[in-house]
């Protein structure tokens, strides 16, 4: 992954990334894409549940 694209999911909000964690997800489900891109979508979908977890945890804190 190039530092263009973490970038771009440091700058998602949660409700962005969330949406496009689901898709990733729904289409590793579907079994239909190559190896070489089911590792890749694995792999942003990884980063996206990250940054969805420190939007979690900050909002969570702002909370208490």
């Amino acid at each position: 992954m190039t530092a263009s694209a973490a970038t771009q999911v440091k700058d998602m909000s949660f409700e962005q990334a969330l949406k496009e964690l689901e898709s990733i997800v729904r289409a590793l489900e579907s079994g239909e894409a190559d190896l070489e891109r089911a590792i890749a979508d694995y792999s942003r979908g990884n980063e996206l549940k990250e940054h969805c977890l420190k939007k979690l945890t900050e909002a969570k804190l702002k909370v208490e």
